[in-house]
């Protein structure tokens, strides 16, 4: 899968390679993605435990490259290098109910400038231009105040309890879900992300 553009990212697919530099470190990663990694990566909720997942998901489903873990990189500015400032993308394939679901996290020092909001615009575009994803879901946590207004502003609606296998045992997980009709009603009238 090529790599997705927006106006001021590129959102860069986690190959094998990628995942396995990044578990060596911060440099090697830079390296492999020619772009600044900062010294607050990785971001809450990206671990390597998280790392290791997506590294062992992507070798098992060399055939799903694009449903997968992005690297959201800023395009570079001025002469700056690229930067390094998020990770997200698709845990997997669109299932039979044609529903997949999308994750994010930026570095603190890089939140509310609106990359992940523009991050999920260009894979929305993507998802939403295959027939077989009729619909995006994003699970977050009730104190993750911030993830949530993300959701909502790029066009998500609370659709009750969530599951997340990944999230702590004792927390309680929402669910947000964007339908391909509403996402294609806000671009038509101007209101998308």
């Amino acid at each position: 899968m090529p790599t997705l553009q927006t106006s001021r990212l590129a959102l860069v697919p986690a190959t094998a390679t990628h995942l396995q530099v990044e578990l060596a470190s911060r440099a090697a990663l830079g390296a492999a993605l020619n772009a600044e990694v900062p010294a607050s990566w990785p971001p809450e909720h990206y671990d390597e435990e998280a790392v290791r997942y997506f590294l062992s998901w992507v070798l098992d489903h060399p055939e799903q490259a694009g449903w997968g873990p992005h690297y959201v990189v800023r395009r570079p500015i001025a002469l700056e290098m690229p930067l390094l400032v998020g990770a997200g993308g698709f845990k997997g394939a669109p299932d039979e109910a044609e529903s997949i679901e999308v994750g994010y996290a930026v570095v603190p020092e890089h939140q509310r400038r609106g990359y992940a909001t523009e991050a999920l615009r260009g894979w929305f575009e993507w998802a939403f231009a295959s027939p077989v994803v009729r619909t995006i879901v994003g699970h977050t946590l009730p104190h993750l105040t911030v993830s949530i207004r993300v959701l909502e502003k790029a066009g998500f609606r609370h659709a009750g309890e969530g599951n997340d296998p990944h999230a702590p045992a004792e927390e309680r997980v929402i669910r947000y879900e964007l339908s391909r009709d509403t996402f294609v009603s806000r671009v038509a009238t101007g209101s998308a992300t």
